[in-house]
């Protein structure tokens, strides 16, 4: 197998080896080459101790107790005069090393700089992962190239110490297994049955950030169903847990919990916090389930949705704006439409969920279709889009109006104050009812009129 290395990642190598140092490229970089991926990240390893690495690269960075020198792109493109370079970000290089005793579940208790390259890979989590390359040749003592031609995830030696060393390795096996389309070999996946609940040592900002990158994997919903068949996702999303099943009605085929599994599947969005809100958009039902007289329903299970995504947000440590996000489509999914509505219901409809929104909120109702067995779109839905497409030329905002606080200040001789904006509000209220009224002339009368009241 002949792999093309890029010019710039030849010439760190090279350099290494002139110094009279090894040199590797490691990591999924070399996973990626062989299953002819896209590379963006490269690590290497080599037998250089930090101190030496920064001789021969002198504008790196070094600042941790690991090993890993970093070092900028545009300083190696700079040192090597080349041109047109783009292969992610800062190249990393990290002396050979092994590691002792994970009392935390995370770090190492010890880091000693190792002597062989075979050490440094044993302390790898996965046979995918721990493979080495030096120009053409290829390194794999623990079978990682078979693993990648039958498509599994196996670790390193031992599950159990694999996952004792870093607890969060569960989940990054099923991250990875979702990116890929991989299986979980069945020791390993045990192991992860039997480690699940040293999760909980893991901060929440390390689980989320692997939780989202599940999500927004090329199998996302493979990746929920195999945190939840491995006991993790009671730790992630227990709320997701509890809608097992519930039954549903009408158009509905499946219990809750299939049905959200089946519309994250369904997600055309990448955007991870749209898949989750496709996800967990049903997370009302259980508390909102009535069966009378054999009748189901869940009257305002968006509500209570909305809150239970409230907490999730907070659990995950979301940023606002991801919050916000989730929480407008999970309380607004149900959203209706009926073609009596006025052009102004639906500017109020667009405010309401945010312009921002608006593509994402017909994306989950599409997947929560798909996710029912129905079929991807209606007659209401399309009508409704092609509504909301020819309203977006009208004003959404303050700013859209053909006046403003300065023409108010002029027009009625007074100072900057609350009254201008209470006057522009009554302008906007308007404008939104009947989009004809932003014109200037009319405008400038209404805010003499106005300010009579």
């Amino acid at each position: 197998m002949t792999l093309t290395l890029p010019i710039l990642v030849t010439k760190i190598l090279q350099d290494l080896e002139k110094n009279n140092f090894q040199g590797y490229v490691v990591g999924g970089a070399v996973r990626d080459l062989i299953m002819d991926r896209p590379t963006y990240d490269w690590d290497f390893t080599t037998n250089a101790t930090p101190a030496q690495i920064l001789e021969i690269f002198p504008d790196g960075f070094y600042d941790n107790t690991f090993g890993t020198v970093g070092i900028a792109i545009k300083d190696l493109v700079k040192k090597y005069d080349l041109k047109n370079i783009d292969i992610g970000r800062p190249i990393e290089i990290t002396t050979f090393r092994s590691e002792k005793g994970y009392s935390d579940n995370r770090h190492p208790d010890k880091v000693e700089w190792g002597k062989t390259l075979e050490e440094d890979l044993q302390r790898r989590d996965f046979t995918i992962n721990a493979i080495a390359l030096a120009h053409n040749k290829i390194i794999d003592p623990f079978g990682g190239q078979k693993d990648i031609k039958n498509k599994i995830i196996r670790t390193v030696g031992d599950p159990n110490t694999r996952f004792g060393e870093d607890a969060l390795r569960m989940m990054r096996a099923i991250r990875i297994a979702s990116e890929l389309g991989f299986t979980i070999d069945s020791q390993t996946l045990s192991a992860i049955n039997s480690n699940a609940s040293s999760l909980k040592k893991i901060s929440i900002e390390r689980i989320r950030d692997e939780f989202l990158k599940i999500l927004k994997s090329n199998f996302p919903s493979q990746g929920v169903e195999l945190l939840h068949n491995s006991n993790l996702l009671e730790f992630i999303l227990p709320e997701l847990i509890n809608t097992q099943g519930v039954e549903q009605a009408g158009h509905h085929t499946e219990d809750v919990w299939h049905h959200s599994i089946s519309s994250l599947k369904n997600c055309a969005s990448k955007n991870c916090i749209v898949r989750l809100a496709c996800l967990i958009h049903d997370l009302g039902k259980p508390i909102a389930f009535r069966n009378k007289s054999g009748k189901i329903t869940f009257y305002g299970h968006e509500v209570v949705g909305a809150k239970l995504a409230q907490k999730i947000s907070e659990r995950l440590k979301l940023s606002k704006k991801d919050s916000e996000k989730l929480l407008t489509l999970v309380r607004f999914h149900m959203f209706s439409y009926n073609p009596e509505m006025t052009d102004a219901s639906i500017r109020r409809f667009i405010k309401k969920v945010g312009l921002e929104n608006v593509n994402d909120i017909i994306t989950l109702r599409i997947a929560d279709r798909l996710g029912s067995g129905s079929k991807a779109t209606s007659w209401r839905l399309r009508e409704f889009q092609e509504r909301i497409g020819s309203v977006l030329y009208t004003p959404m905002q303050i700013k859209d109006l053909k006046v403003d606080g300065k023409d108010i200040m002029k027009l009625l001789k007074i100072k900057p104050g609350p009254k201008i904006g209470k006057i522009l509000e009554k302008l906007f209220a308007e404008v939104m009812e009947d989009a004809s009224k932003n014109n200037r002339e009319y405008l400038l009368k209404q805010i003499e009129k106005l300010s009579k009241d």
